[in-house]
């Protein structure tokens, strides 16, 4: 079976002043796959994402999209089997190719849930909002849940509430790609759980190819969910593959500093990773410093 790539990163490179911060990255994404970033803070992976979106401009390499004619309806739709290079697409083309789900979003604008969905809708609409505008902004409300507050206000949210209500604008845009930045950081179990799902879903529909790639933290949502792993440490991936492939003692111990083991599940054929301790990370009273100036304040 052949895949189809729809975004392939060749030698990226991008840094600051004094700071390289992408050391040469290759990375391709297939239709129909949900693709996991994993890595510690400042691996580079948020910087990653935002070169691929265009946010960033890299220094050195080249991003191209792959189908990109067919699924932005650029050109005769004949040339879908090309690729283009990011620096051929204007925003509102590269807003309908992508979608983005940034790590925070913090807004004190009053608009009704409901209009930030419709949010995601603008690369598409004209003059006037069609009802094949409305038809998915609700249909997206209720993929994920969100009617018992479609009409507050975005600002009155909760931080989980936001969260859900900006994948839903991400997910009516009706992109190729879904790129999204630890969209479970601020959600609860369940939610963090179904919003997983739902992007599962989404890109496992074979007759509307999408694929998600997605930089999290947790890494037994990534074992769960993702179709491949990508290990980021210090800009660079050191490794790539299937959960299995990828989540063994050695590449966590390499990458994260800490001990662990992996469990297989007795009911089917999922894993999970159990985190035992960080390296050398035994505590020793003598190290407690506020238990020493406690005990010399008693004195």
């Amino acid at each position: 079976m052949v895949l189809s790539s729809i975004i392939t990163v060749k030698n990226l490179r991008f840094g600051y002043p004094k700071n390289e911060v992408l050391k040469g990255i290759d990375l391709t994404l297939h239709d129909n796959e949900l693709v996991c970033l994993l890595g510690v803070n400042g691996a580079g992976k948020s910087t990653l994402l935002k070169c691929i979106l265009g946010i960033l401009k890299h220094q050195s390499g080249n991003i191209s999209y792959g189908n990109v004619a067919q699924a932005i309806n650029v050109g005769d739709g004949n040339t879908s089997s090309q690729s283009i290079s990011s620096e051929d697409l204007d925003p509102m083309q590269m807003a309908r190719y992508m979608s983005y789900v940034p790590q925070s979003v913090k807004s004190s604008f009053s608009i009704d849930v409901y209009d930030t969905i419709m949010l995601g809708r603008r690369p598409y609409i004209g003059w006037s909002i069609s009802e094949l505008d409305r038809e998915i902004v609700s249909k997206t409300i209720e993929f994920l849940n969100l009617e018992d507050f479609a009409f507050r206000k975005f600002n009155q949210l909760s931080g989980g509430e936001r969260q859900r209500v900006i994948i839903g604008k991400a997910i009516a845009q009706s992109p190729r790609v879904f790129v999204l930045d630890e969209p479970t950081s601020d959600l609860d179990l369940k939610n963090q759980i179904q919003v997983m799902k739902k992007l599962k879903i989404l890109v496992s529909d074979e007759n509307s190819p999408k694929a998600a790639l997605v930089a999290i933290h947790d890494i037994n949502m990534a074992a769960r969910f993702a179709d491949r792993i990508l290990l980021m440490s210090d800009g660079e991936i050191i490794a790539g593959g299937t959960p299995r492939d990828v989540l063994t003692p050695e590449n966590i111990q390499k990458v994260f500093g800490v001990t662990s083991d992996v469990i297989e599940s007795q009911e089917d054929n999922r894993f999970w990773i159990h985190v035992k301790d960080e390296i050398g990370g035994e505590l020793e009273h003598k190290h407690v410093i506020w238990e020493h100036q406690n005990n010399e304040d008693e004195g």
